[in-house]
């Protein structure tokens, strides 16, 4: 056993142990970390009733992100030293700790308890888009709620359709109904581990790279299918969109020159549907949408000079340029117009709102920033500003495939595709003022899509001091924080975490002006051949 070896198990091992203690967190019960899920015992999800202590709950939590980290990482290294595994079988152990999730509560904030009171809302005839948790205090479900009180929903009517699906089945019982929503998050997560294993056919160390940035990604299982987040619902619509735009043709199609029209009104209809989850994924369909003008200003450069626009393949170019987003505009905006005139109202707060735990937070939040204290539209301005230069950077550091890779031969358009959505998305999180750790699940979805970089490490550290920061996601005093504690939100979360972060950005930056533009190694060092399976 090789040097690398021992690291890749190693690793393994330690985000086995990782994962251990978030489902010991969510096995103990309800505690600062896990909300009290009213409803009938015999009913699931199911856990204990240890009500363990503040202390306990949130050092398993703080060893369970150190331990992933390092395995993660460790994976990470040893992978691109020759260390391989078959990613079946990370494949499945994901799988099977996500359902081990599912029949547990849900940890780390109390989101869910707001999903299913906007699924309760609906239900009873009322809009979940301007109702607030507090106008209905006596409802069963609704009533539990605990932060975000005062906030109607700002999700997308996909998400809404899902916690109303949720709210019939599970009626009066909040625990019901929390439980049909992870069956279908977890459904989702799973989803987005078999399209990234599609996505990476062909390439043993691709499937490998995609298994452990998502399937077995401990921080993910923890953050995003642990939390019982929606998040999930727009990616398995994302990486659906992104998989199907950019994975070449088969080698029995007759066009394998250029994408047709109904895979990229295909890809426009996913993408689409996936921003009506959540609006921010939307960003990813920029990838196949650069590709489709890049080929409409060839088709219509080699058109010449003369009427190009008549040309049958400028027209065609134009048609594929076209659908795409327009497929994806009607999708979603007819989603959102089924939802009523209320549908955007939050939106608009929501996109000015600034965290604690972002560099943003050095020059606004709700007490002001740090170092100095910038109006809300400025800290907006430089956000969109900073999101275009660090993708203009990225794009220099995102490594392309050698051509000699099979799968970049078949289609190096969509591979670009890829790419330019990867680079995007951890842009976008990386700049935007307001971040949560399972929002990185974008970050890791994409990345998975694309090959080893650097970016790796850097979206490890972010998601890691992240879900550190977030210890717990919910309001100290309603969770039952101990005022003991109170430096873990005071100092941790709004002092040490923006630094840091602000550190991070930086580096980020560095290691894009020092990348050089070299393709991606084919596969690792020493690696076998894949055997059968």
């Amino acid at each position: 056993m090789t040097r690398a070896d021992r690291l890749g198990f190693a690793g393994l091992t330690a985000g086995a142990l990782g994962l251990g203690c978030f489902l010991a967190v969510a096995l103990l019960g309800p505690s600062v970390m896990e909300p009290v899920l009213p409803g009938s015992a015999g009913q699931p999800p199911y856990s204990l009733a240890v009500h363990p202590s503040a202390h306990l709950v949130l050092a398993l939590t703080a060893a369970g992100v150190g331990l992933s980290a390092l395995g993660l990482g460790a994976c990470l290294y040893a992978s691109r030293r020759g260390w391989w595994i078959r990613p079946r079988i990370l494949l499945i152990a994901g799988a099977v700790a996500a359902v081990a999730f599912m029949f547990m509560p849900p940890i780390g904030s109390a989101d869910h308890l707001n999903y299913a009171a906007y699924g309760r809302m609906a239900v009873t005839g009322n809009d979940p888009y301007a109702t607030a948790a507090r106008d209905l205090p006596a409802d069963p479900v609704v009533g539990v709620v605990q932060d975000w009180r005062n906030a109607p929903t700002l999700y997308g009517p996909i998400a809404t359709a899902q916690q109303t699906l949720a709210s019939l089945i599970g009626g009066d019982s909040a625990r019901l109904t929390v439980f049909v929503m992870s069956v279908t998050e977890v459904l989702a997560f799973l989803a987005v581990g078999l399209l990234l294993s599609h996505a990476a056919r062909g390439d043993r160390d691709r499937r490998l790279r995609a298994a452990l940035l998502w399937s077995a990604n401990p921080l993910i299982l923890y953050a995003v299918v642990g939390g019982a987040h929606n998040d999930v619902l727009a990616l398995a619509f994302a990486v659906a969109g992104l998989v199907v735009f950019a994975l070449p043709d088969p080698p029995w199609s007759s066009r394998q020159d250029a994408r047709t029209l109904g895979r990229c009104a295909a890809a426009g209809i996913l993408i689409g549907a996936g921003a009506a989850v959540k609006l921010n994924v939307a960003i990813v369909g920029a990838g196949p949408g650069w590709i489709l003008l890049r080929e409409w200003w060839e088709a219509r450069r080699a058109t010449g000079a003369a009427r190009p626009a008549v040309r049958p393949g400028a027209r065609a170019a134009v048609v594929r340029l076209l659908s795409l987003p327009g497929a994806a505009l009607a999708v979603t905006g007819l989603a959102y117009l089924m939802a009523g005139p209320h549908a955007f109202d939050q939106l608009d707060r929501a996109s000015k709102s600034v965290a604690l735990a972002t560099p943003w937070h050095l020059f606004a939040g709700t007490n002001g920033g740090l170092l100095l204290t910038l109006p809300r539209s400025a800290v907006q301005d430089a956000a969109i500003l900073l999101t275009a230069v660090l993708a203009a950077l990225l794009l220099r550091a995102a490594p392309r495939p050698r051509v000699r890779d099979v799968r970049v031969a078949a289609d190096p358009a969509g591979e670009d595709a890829l790419r330019i959505s990867a680079v995007l998305a951890i842009a976008w999180l990386f700049a935007a003022p307001y971040a949560l750790p399972w929002y990185d699940g974008l970050g890791w979805a994409t990345l998975a899509l694309v090959p080893w970089s650097r970016l790796d490490g850097l979206l490890l550290a972010r998601t890691s001091l992240l879900a550190l920061a977030y210890l717990p996601a919910r309001d100290p005093r309603l969770a039952g924080l101990p005022r003991s504690l109170d430096w873990l939100i005071t100092d941790v979360r709004s002092r040490v975490t923006p630094c840091l972060l602000t550190a991070l950005l930086i580096a980020l930056v560095v290691v894009a002006l020092r990348a050089r533009r070299v393709p991606a190694p084919v596969r690792s060092p020493r690696a076998p051949a894949e055997p059968r399976p």
